[in-house]
């Protein structure tokens, strides 16, 4: 107690601990004039004394107005040093910013009064603190008494705006050489994630201030804090909101004019930004993405994969400003133009695009499929290295279900289209064509509605993109060795409708008609064959479209009656309808000659003869043969009455054509094609489906049964036998079903 009465007087020592501000702040005054008479003696151990008096008697004293007495006492110390105060700092701020935890929230808003004052004596030397009084400063913004979040906020200014003697940030940093950018980044890193809105406000302004001082490079520590300020781009506050925007529209700009930035750093931050829930913060994160993807250059190639699988969703975003700037990133990063050996991943762009072929969004499927595309035509070779990884998805995205995008007379996803380019791309190369065709059949008989929805579009691209007769043979081949006798049938069904009708392939149907006169497509109607046997109506339509009309006549006389079931009259349908179009004009022309196309006749009154009578399809083809003119017979009777009568179909394996004007034409133009040889091959296919329905029909019959009880067969065969016909009537109908129908049945007219 006599070293603080000796320090310090005992009626300043009883005012400064009085709970009157008047008391305490005239005893501060007392204090502070004892200073200066004490820095004017040069007596520095008594006012070292008076500090520690003021420390420990008051500042550190369980008594709360001793504290305040301690901290306006220390105050008045610093100002009566004036110039002398920076000697004396290491004592006098340390218990003023302990303070600031304080308890009782008027000794924290004297500490905030207490350092203001300090400040504004030592400018400068107060930076030696400058990391304790920040992250003080942090907490004291959102203190939960109002009036110490003013003082704290006064404290604030003083070292970010001009005051009255017009100090500011920019004059106490410049004017000092211990501040460090390097100590103080982590401080303000590890609290850019508070969510405190005064916090946030807090650090927003000092990011600021920081930046706008000259010597101080903020951008070099950008990546430090960049997410932090994304993160505050959520916030509910719209001034916090509006803050941060522009604190990040500064940083852009900066760097735009900056020559040396670290893009990878702060490009995985937009990147993770890109996709936000927060609808602006999206937008800003893809606006820089996009200026980046620009000035970046070589320092983002290794994260083109990362940019790329934040662009790609966004390309469907519901924020239209959000579609339009991902399109146009999109488009500058598929335009810039890398090699491998400059560190382009080109498996991990693959890797992207594949997943986001999975997108729910049309949009960004196109565009994960155009860059697919893109990298098969500038890295073919690498591409073709992953491609085991990518095939299976390309051909899931056949199945593609959005359709909005017209394509002929089918409505047909473009995503649809651009998978067919992308695999027509692939398939260049003869080891890829076979695997894509053969993985293309495999998906057709696992998924049935592909190939109803999807089957004719998906061939007739690929006969665009790739050779149509090269893809014709190709299935062919495969569906001749199809084990699924029904499947290959359908798919045969659905081929020989495309070759009738599809624009795409009339160079093809050209081919074909010249099968009697020209080796290509006698060799292209043999290809075709084998695998059309599985549909008797493929087959007929086959030689019609080739003008081998005897081989139709005889495959019609070769059907017996399990072929003619309701598929093959819907089948025999379409067809006599196809027969009305512009693709068959060369056939009803020929009608014109009945002399000279006698087995055309033949066969055409052949496929009437099968059809319904009360049928659509028999009275337009009725209709059409009655318009064949009678003129053409007078003088070829003797022609009439051969084709009339036909050639006995037991005879047809060993048979030449007769020695009209039709048939020396055949005979010397079929020498390369073996019809009794294919009409076999026809029969042997044929024969097994019918094992396969016959087999099929029984399977049926045999669960049906088995399903039944023994009590109910009895009762059913008691019925039966009470239901009986004579023995005689019944053996006779036994013999007449059991008698094989004879030829003349299957005979034509």
């Amino acid at each position: 107690m006599s070293d603080a009465l000796s320090a310090i007087p005992a009626a300043v020592h009883r005012n400064l601990s009085d709970k009157l501000y008047e008391k305490r702040k005239n005893a501060a005054i007392e204090i502070e004039n004892t200073v200066k008479l004490l820095i004017a003696a040069g007596d520095h151990d008594k006012i070292s004394k008076v500090i520690d008096v003021l420390i420990k008697e008051f500042a550190k004293s369980p008594q709360a107005n001793h504290r305040k007495g301690g901290l306006i006492g220390l105050a008045a110390v610093t100002v009566g040093l004036a110039t002398e105060a920076a000697q004396y700092l290491e004592q006098i701020v340390p218990p003023v910013i302990d303070s600031f935890t304080d308890q009782d929230s008027r000794v924290r808003y004297y500490a905030c009064e207490a350092l203001y004052n300090i400040a504004k004596v030592v400018r400068g030397e107060f930076i030696l603190f400058f990391n304790k009084i920040f992250d003080a400063l942090c907490k004291l913004s959102a203190d939960s008494d109002a009036n110490v979040q003013s003082a704290a906020h006064l404290l604030d200014r003083l070292v970010k705006v001009w005051i009255v003697f017009s100090y500011t940030l920019v004059d106490i940093v410049t004017e000092s050489d211990q501040f460090s950018i390097e100590e103080f980044i982590p401080l303000l890193k590890e609290r850019m994630n508070v969510l405190n809105p005064y916090v946030r406000q807090f650090l927003v302004g000092w990011i600021t201030v920081l930046d706008s001082v000259p010597d101080i490079d903020m951008l070099g520590f950008l990546p430090d804090f960049l997410d932090g300020l994304f993160n505050m781009l959520s916030d509910s506050s719209h001034e916090i909101r509006q803050q941060a925007d522009s604190a990040l529209s500064e940083f852009l700009q900066e760097i735009k004019n900056s020559p040396s930035v670290d893009y990878g750093r702060m490009a995985e931050i937009l990147v993770q930004r890109a996709s936000s829930s927060d609808e602006f913060t999206r937008l800003t994160a893809i606006t820089w993405i996009n200026e980046f993807v620009k000035l970046g250059g070589d320092q983002l190639v290794r994260y083109y994969a990362d940019i790329l699988g934040a662009i790609l969703p966004c390309i469907s975003d519901k924020e239209e400003k959000i579609r339009v700037v991902a399109r146009e990133t999109n488009e500058e990063l598929r335009s810039i133009h890398v090699e491998p050996s400059d560190g382009f991943d080109v498996g991990a762009i693959l890797s992207v695009a594949r997943r986001q072929l999975s997108s729910d969004h049309e949009a960004t499927r196109i565009e994960a499929l155009n860059w697919i595309s893109t990298l098969l035509n500038k890295h073919r070779t690498e591409v073709l290295c992953f491609l085991n990884d990518i095939f299976d998805t390309l051909l899931k995205a056949l199945s593609d279900s959005s359709d909005d995008v017209s394509f002929t007379s089918m409505s047909v996803s473009l995503v649809v289209l651009l998978v067919l380019e992308v695999h027509a791309g692939v398939a260049k190369d003869p080891q890829y064509f076979r695997h894509l065709i053969v993985f293309l059949v495999h998906n057709f008989r696992a998924d049935n509605s592909l190939l109803e929805r999807r089957g004719a579009i998906i061939v007739r691209r690929l006969c665009v993109l790739l050779d149509a007769e090269r893809v014709y043979r190709e299935l062919s081949t495969i569906l001749e060795g199809e084990d699924n006798l029904d499947f290959a049938s359908t798919m045969v069904q659905a081929l020989n409708l495309i070759l009738l009708t599809a624009p795409e392939l009339s160079k093809l149907r050209g081919l074909l008609k010249g099968s009697l006169i020209n080796r290509e497509g006698r060799e292209l109607f043999v290809a075709l064959y084998a695998s059309w046997c599985h549909s008797p109506m493929a087959i007929i339509s086959l030689c019609l479209l080739a003008q081998a009309y005897q081989h139709a006549s005889v495959v019609i006389q070769s059907l017996v009656e399990e072929d003619i079931n309701v598929k093959f009259l819907v089948q025999l349908d379409k067809l006599i309808r196809l027969l009305e179009t512009p693709i068959f004009t060369y056939l009803r022309l020929q009608l014109l000659e009945p002399g000279r196309y006698t087995w055309l006749l033949k066969t055409l009154y052949g496929l009437l003869m099968l059809l319904p009578q009360q049928s659509a399809a028999f009275k337009i083809l009725r209709t059409r043969l009655k318009t064949v003119p009678t003129y053409s017979f007078s003088g070829g009777g003797d022609q009439i009455s051969r084709a009339s009568s036909g050639v006995p179909f037991s005879q047809y394996m060993n048979h030449h054509e007769d020695d009209d004007a039709e048939d020396i034409n055949i005979t010397s133009s079929h020498q390369g094609i073996n019809f009794a040889a294919r009409l076999q091959q026809f029969e042997n296919v044929q024969s097994q489906h019918r094992i396969q329905a016959r087999n099929n029909v029984k399977y049926t019959y045999t669960t049906s049964s088995s399903s039944t009880s023994k009590e109910v067969k009895r009762s059913e065969d008691e019925e039966e036998e009470q239901h009986k016909p004579p023995p005689s009537s019944r053996s006779s109908s036994v013999a007449d079903n059991s008698r094989p129908p004879s030829r003349s049945s299957r005979k034509g007219p």
